[in-house]
C-alpha cells in the first residue's frame, strides 16, 4: 500500500556495487595473459586474477589493501581450490543442476560487469538530480499526516468496524483484525507520511478528514477495505538535496538502466 519516493530497487543496488570490482577487470585479464599465478595445488595453478578480484570487492567494501588481507585472500583461494577438486573428483561438475548454478554465476559476473560499465559511461548530470528532486518534492505538496488504518477483506467487515468505533471501543483494539501485517501490532499506526505515500484512494479519504475522525464509510482499494482515522497533521519538511541526493543518483541510475535493457530487449530477436 505504500511507497518510498526516495527508494530504489533492491536488484539494482546490488547490481551497481557488485559491479565496483569490475575495475580491475583488465589489470585481471592483463596478468593472466602472463601467466601470473599465486600459488598451485596438487599441479593446478590458481591465476592472479582471481586475487585480484577478490581483493577489489574487498576494498570496495572498506577493507585496507594490507599484505594481511592478500595473504588471507591467497589461503581463501588455496582452500577453495583444494575443495573444488574433491567436488569434480565426485562429479559434481557433471550435474546438470550443478552446471547450471555454474552457468548462472559465471553470467552473473558478466552482466554486473557490463551494468557497471554501462552506468559509468552514463554517469547522471547535477541538473538531472536537481530537477528529478524539484519534482519529487513538488508531488509530496506541503503536508504530512498521521494515521492509523484497519485493513479487511470484506466491506460489511469494514462496516462493522466502523459501527463499534461509533459505540465507543478503541481503535487500536479493534486493529488487531487488520490483515495489514506491517501496523497491525502497532494499533495500526502507519506514522507520519505524505499523502503521496499511498495509493490514491487511501489518500484522498485520508486528507478529507478532520483531525480525530475516522472514514465513517469504508475505503475500498486494490489491497481491500480500510478504515482511516487521522490523528494529526503538520507542515512537511521535505528533506534536503544534498541528504537525498546519493539516492536521487541511484534511482536516476536504475531508470537508465531499464531504459537500455528496454532498449536491448526490443532488438533481439527471441524464439
Amino acid at each position: 500500500m505504500r511507497s518510498s519516493l526516495f527508494r530504489t530497487s533492491i536488484l539494482a543496488t546490488a547490481m551497481l556495487v557488485a559491479a565496483v570490482p569490475a575495475v580491475a577487470k583488465d589489470k585481471a585479464e592483463k596478468a593472466d595473459a602472463a601467466g601470473a599465478v599465486i600459488a598451485s595445488v596438487n599441479g593446478k595453478a590458481i591465476p592472479k586474477s582471481r586475487a585480484d578480484a577478490m581483493l577489489a570487492a574487498q576494498v570496495a567494501q572498506g577493507q585496507a589493501d594490507t599484505e594481511d588481507l592478500r595473504k588471507a585472500i591467497r589461503e581463501e583461494l588455496i582452500r577453495r581450490e583444494v575443495l573444488a577438486q574433491e567436488a569434480q573428483k565426485k562429479g559434481l561438475d557433471k550435474k546438470p543442476e550443478i552446471v547450471g548454478q555454474m552457468d548462472l554465476a559465471r553470467q552473473g559476473v558478466l552482466l554486473n560487469a557490463y551494468m557497471g560499465e554501462y552506468v559509468r559511461s552514463h554517469p547522471v548530470s547535477d541538473e538531472a538530480l536537481k530537477k528529478e528532486y524539484e519534482t519529487i518534492r513538488s508531488q509530496l505538496g506541503d503536508k504530512e499526516f498521521k494515521a492509523r488504518h484497519i485493513l479487511v477483506d470484506k466491506e460489511d467487515d469494514a462496516k462493522a468496524i466502523i459501527e463499534k468505533l461509533k459505540k465507543g471501543e478503541k481503535f487500536e483494539d479493534l486493529a488487531k483484525a487488520s490483515k495489514d501485517p506491517g501496523s497491525k501490532e502497532r494499533g495500526g499506526d502507519l506514522g507520519w507520511a505524505a499523502p503521496t505515500s499511498y495509493v490514491k484512494p487511501f489518500a484522498d479519504a485520508l486528507v478529507a478528514l478532520p483531525k480525530g475522525k475516522f472514514t465513517e464509510t469504508p475505503v475500498k482499494s486494490d489491497f481491500g477495505y480500510h478504515v482511516i482515522l487521522l490523528e494529526d497533521s503538520r507542515d512537511l519538511k521535505a528533506p534536503a538535496f544534498d541528504e537525498v541526493k546519493q539516492q536521487l543518483s541511484q534511482r536516476l541510475q536504475q531508470q537508465i538502466i531499464e531504459k537500455h535493457i528496454a532498449e536491448l530487449r526490443g532488438k533481439s530477436k527471441v524464439d
